[in-house]
């Protein structure tokens, strides 16, 4: 497979466009092979969860740094402002990064984040020096005020948390990237098989974040291994354009003049 060009993520540059969570494997062990098999080089970490200062914490914190990889803490479980701005902060000081994903979560049912409280936070963490990665809906003029506000990077859901829906509103998404050509994207939630990625890369996504769709396979590290060449499809189809969708049959092999194998 041709080896994949190197994409801006914030401040870094990168290889792989999959971005990986931490959470819900059956095993410490196979949560590090999933990783080491997916080619990720991004992977969230909660600190409600994860919390290095925690009891257990120290033994999983000595396994992430053991990846070299770039940390993507997150505010999961928070359902306010202040709640969300506190968490971050902690984490910039126990994971020694400025890059959070923002998550204020505004319906327990769905998951849903709370746009308000989103934006808000979002405001009071870019001032403090934060690159945020907000957790949104594909809202577009939610994802306009975000980019108003600061953000060089969005992540809206392509289905809500865990569901595995895939893409329930593609249009939506399309319309983002369209409007919003110079922002990094990356669908963030909902993603439930490898062919859900290739479609969010063929929409011209700049990447994919997933956990639960691998952690929660059968075979966690080979279901990541699918995603990791899954994702490099997507990307390899968008770059090569895609054909227009047609109404009606066009033959691939037009018929004029003389078959080829026709004789005298």
């Amino acid at each position: 497979m041709r080896k994949q060009t190197m994409w801006q993520l914030a401040d870094k540059e990168i290889e792989s466009r999959l971005l990986i969570g931490t959470a819900l494997y059956p095993s410490p062990e196979i949560m590090l092979e999933s990783i080491k098999a997916s080619g990720s080089q991004v992977v969230t970490v909660s600190l409600r969860r994860q919390n290095p200062m925690a009891s257990g914490g120290q033994d999983f914190w000595q396994m992430i740094q053991s990846l070299n990889l770039n940390l993507l803490p997150n505010t999961a479980g928070c359902h306010s402002v202040k709640e969300a701005v506190t968490t971050a902060q902690m984490a910039r000081e126990l994971f020694n990064t400025n890059w959070i994903k923002l998550e204020v979560i505004g319906d327990d049912y769905n998951l849903q984040p709370d746009p308000f409280a989103l934006l808000e936070a979002t405001k009071e963490l870019i001032s403090q020096g934060f690159e945020v990665f907000p957790y949104c809906t594909d809202d577009l003029v939610l994802c306009e005020k975000l980019v108003e506000a600061g953000c060089r990077i969005l992540m809206p859901w392509g289905a809500p948390i865990g569901t595995g829906k895939g893409l329930i509103n593609p249009y939506a998404l399309k319309t983002i990237r369209e409007r919003l050509k110079n922002v990094t994207l990356i669908v963030d939630a909902g993603i439930g098989a490898p062919s859900h990625a290739v479609e969010a890369m063929q929409l011209g996504y700049d990447g994919v974040l997933l956990n639960t769709a691998i952690a929660q396979a059968n075979d966690p590290e080979k279901m990541a291994t699918a995603f990791k060449h899954a994702m490099a499809a997507g990307r390899l189809a968008f770059e090569s354009g895609l054909m227009p969708e047609r109404d009606m049959a066009q033959p691939s092999t037009p018929t004029i003049g003389t078959p080829f194998w026709h004789q005298n």
